[in-house]
């Protein structure tokens, strides 16, 4: 084999990238995986838990046991859907609010700090990759972006 895994390599920079978030986010007490679920459900307020696991990327069982971990800490809460009493609803309770709200300004200075590592052009074709890699469809020609 003569070329690096592509996957490979993505995963350990994804790795590497997600250490930084969690460092930030460490002193309040989650990770940058329950910042995002967090995130999430407060931009839906009450969703699914079939539909968070779609937005998160994850299936229904590891979405299951990661919003658990959070409703332990009493950041979540789970009720049953109003139109189908068999669907798992989430939302946020007010301290997963005032944690959320807590921990954005963490967030932010990790995001300026990527930002100025990989500059305004750098950034721009990074979410062209990442959108066309998250969305399945083809990846540009990145000479055309660049």
């Amino acid at each position: 084999m003569v070329s690096p895994c592509y996957c490979a390599a993505l995963r350990k920079a994804a790795r590497r990238l997600s250490a930084s978030y969690d460092e930030a986010l460490e002193p309040l007490g989650i990770n940058i995986a329950q910042f995002a679920l967090l995130r999430t459900v407060a931009r839906n307020e009450r969703i699914s838990l079939s539909e968070l696991g779609r937005a998160a990327g994850l299936d229904r069982s590891t979405i299951g046991r990661n919003v658990r971990v959070l409703e332990r800490r009493h950041l979540m809460r789970t009720s049953r859907g109003d139109d189908d009493k068999r669907e798992a609803v989430i939302a946020l309770t007010g301290e997963g609010h005032d944690l959320l709200a807590a921990a954005i300004p963490a967030w932010e200075q990790c995001q300026q700090a990527v930002e100025g590592r990989f500059g305004e052009e750098g950034i721009a074709l990074l979410r062209v990759m990442l959108n066309a890699i998250e969305s399945g469809g083809s990846l540009p020609d990145i000479r055309k972006t660049a």
